[in-house]
């Protein structure tokens, strides 16, 4: 419980700067105007849109609570905001997000441009499953940037978990195969792929992974398939675009959004539930392995929408 607090904490602090940016506005409006109306309806779309939640979601938001006000006979502004969380919290929602990957043999890819934390988060994501005592095998399969195996080794040390590699420009697949070999050996629960982070050439990222997946169909059939797309939560709405590619290159199952604490476009976790209903797994927070959470949809937007003197009751 007091675990879960720490996290519920963690999550308000990082997301300080969506909030002052979406809900301030939003609070804004609900005590400025005095009725509902037209352009009470307008000012709440723009500061959604300008928040980043997309602009699909908020206009299914925003008819969502008309709906609402009018089906409660609601005259104040106010009594809205409770309505509009409840909204959000619905447009969010894309069923059951399963973990499987972390109850059975698994091959989980992790994909996703330079520059978003790919590597950052394949270490923390490793480190977070050897604390739950799995056995983790790392392969370093981004053989296109320089660097990339070396700082993946890093973490790999820091979770204590083993990692494969090749030569810097060696074939993905023959590094996939190699490190499939070792899970095998080693009868490690969670193999974690790194892979190279291209998407402006996506033909070639398309044939990459299929003949990683070729790799691991032929060597590792009966192992569980994951396959996660790392975000940039402070590029917003280009986040949602990059998803979008991604997901016509690979069969996305799920979305790790990163430097969540340092964008006030936060509002972006919502956006990409809405529009592709690909479950957000996780989000990170801050630098630390324990700042990479899993994503609880009901608790972001608590968190959202968390105000200091609600502080009193959570404690």
């Amino acid at each position: 419980m007091a675990e879960k607090q720490g996290l519920f904490k963690r999550l308000v602090a990082g997301l300080a700067k969506t909030r002052d940016n979406i809900v301030s506005g939003m609070d804004s409006i609900f005590h400025g105007f005095s009725r509902i109306d037209d352009d009470f309806y307008e000012e709440l779309e723009e500061t959604l849109i300008m928040g980043d939640l997309g602009v699909r979601a908020t206009m299914d938001i925003i008819e969502d609570l008309k709906e609402k006000v009018k089906e409660q006979h609601i005259k104040e502004p106010i009594e809205c905001r409770q309505l509009l969380i409840d909204s959000i919290k619905e447009q969010m929602d894309v069923g059951e997000t399963a973990y499987e990957f972390e109850e059975r043999t698994s091959v989980v890819f992790v994909i996703g441009v330079n520059g978003v934390g790919k590597t950052t988060t394949i270490g923390k994501l490793a480190g977070k499953l050897r604390a739950q005592n799995k056995r983790v095998v790392l392969a370093a399969a981004d053989t296109f940037r320089a660097a990339a195996g070396e700082q993946l080794k890093e973490w790999a040390n820091r979770a204590g978990v083993d990692m494969i590699g090749g030569q810097e420009g060696a074939d993905p697949a023959s590094v996939v195969y190699d490190a499939v070999a070792a899970a095998k050996a080693r009868k490690a629960d969670v193999l974690l792929c790194d892979t190279a982070g291209r998407l402006h050439n996506k033909k070639n990222l398309m044939e990459e992974l299929k003949k990683i997946n070729r790799v691991i169909d032929r060597e590792y059939p009966d192992a569980f398939r994951e396959t996660l797309v790392v975000l940039d939560a402070t590029t917003g709405q280009n986040a949602l675009v990059q998803a979008r590619e991604f997901n016509e290159a690979a069969d996305i199952t799920g979305i790790i959004l990163t430097k969540m604490d340092g964008t006030a476009k936060g509002g972006i976790a919502v956006a990409v539930q809405a529009e592709l209903g690909i479950p957000v797994k996780y989000i990170g927070v801050g630098e630390s392995i324990d700042d990479l959470q899993k994503f609880d949809s009901e608790e972001f937007v608590n968190a959202l929408f968390y105000r200091e003197e609600e502080k009193a009751s959570a404690v």
